[in-house]
């Protein structure tokens, strides 16, 4: 098994108003040496804005905002910004994060040239009511039934006089183009769904998506396949490009007797289509057993969000029981043999289907 280094609590929550609850989940990115965290910052009543510290080393903070630098402005953020992840392509950031308004969770952009002044681009995941949901993706019958059973409680009416839709969190954008085109996660729970085929954002419309939903099976890409993963897994940090391919730190979450249990967990995809499986850690990469993770806003939980790469070191920052934030330290190189000693033969795989905006 991988050697894991728990390097303890990088965050905890302060006294100022935007973060007296807690800190947790956040984006993390290194530029020219220095080491930026955007994070989610928690006050009262499950508001949540994003708040900034610059490290000085993986592991110590150099500086730490005392306002959050993106707050909700519009309605489908009006309850909040979510678990940011962030990435550069092509000399600009991508931030993305779940914008919540009450009632639906659905994966928002943010951009920026400087990291300071951003400008928000609105919901980019499909925006796709429980019935739609069911319609389409059950038009050939390929719908499997876990998916109703996950997502059939939004089939009620919506409070605050909004449409209730179906929840697509977990947006992350690969840090570059593959083929030209962008490659990003999102996740209707309980796999994990890719994106791979679009040249430009604006090729996202309402025909792009029903395609996509007629299709729906082909765009999955991880599902739960282990213990420790079973009830559901998630996107955590942005992949990184390695020469066994890109390495994908995700989330899987287990039932138990104490609720579910959030655990970092590992797989490798291939460098030219990302649809490709190659390997999968058949363990938790890390889970919950130390106090900060074990107890918190939502007990049992290790979320990660970000890592960097640092003297043959990735470290992976990640929310602990919602509540705070924490670091750990894994070889890098020990992660990519480990993962290489664990194959998926076959690989699992699914060819693309091209749609008009390919």
């Amino acid at each position: 098994m991988v050697q894991v280094n728990k390097l303890g609590i990088l965050l905890e929550k302060t006294d100022l108003l935007f973060e007296c609850v807690g800190v947790l989940n956040p984006g993390a990115i290194k530029v020219d040496g220095t080491i930026h965290l955007f994070y989610r910052a928690l006050t009262h009543d499950n508001y949540s804005t994003i708040g900034y510290c610059r490290l000085k080393s993986p592991t110590e903070v150099a500086y730490r905002n005392p306002d959050p630098v993106l707050i909700p402005e519009f309605d489908y953020e009006f309850q909040g910004l979510e678990d940011p992840r962030i990435v550069q392509i092509e000399g600009t950031f991508y931030l993305t994060y779940t914008a919540y308004n009450g009632e639906n969770a659905l994966g928002a952009l943010a951009t920026s040239t400087d990291l300071v002044h951003w400008k928000k681009h609105g919901v980019l995941v499909p925006q796709i009511t429980y019935q739609e949901f069911v319609h389409f993706t059950n038009f050939k019958g390929t719908v499997h039934e876990k998916y109703v059973r996950f997502n059939a409680y939004q089939h009620g009416p919506a409070r605050q006089d909004r449409t209730a839709l179906v929840w697509v969190k977990n947006l992350v954008f690969f840090p570059r183009k593959i083929n030209g085109r962008f490659c990003f996660f999102h996740r209707i729970r309980p796999d994990l769904q890719i994106v791979v085929e679009v040249s430009s954002l604006d090729e996202l419309t309402v025909d792009y998506w029903q395609q996509y939903f007629l299709h729906f099976e082909e765009h999955i890409v991880l599902q739960p396949r282990y213990a420790h993963e079973s009830s559901y897994i998630g996107s955590g940090c942005p992949p990184i490009e390695t020469e066994a391919g890109w390495l994908v730190i995700y989330h899987g979450v287990a039932d138990s007797v104490n609720g579910f249990v959030y655990s970092a967990c590992a797989a490798l995809l291939d460098l030219d289509n990302p649809r490709k499986e190659l390997s999968r850690l058949p363990y938790p990469l890390f889970s919950p057993n130390k106090p900060w993770e074990l107890k918190g806003e939502v007990n049992n939980v290790c979320f990660p969000t970000g890592a960097i790469i640092e003297n043959d070191t990735i470290y992976i920052y990640y929310g602990a029981a919602d509540k705070r934030i924490a670091v750990a330290g894994i070889g890098f190189q020990e992660l990519l043999d480990e993962l290489q000693a664990h194959s998926v033969n076959p690989p699992h795989h699914v060819e693309p289907h091209l749609t008009s905006n390919s």
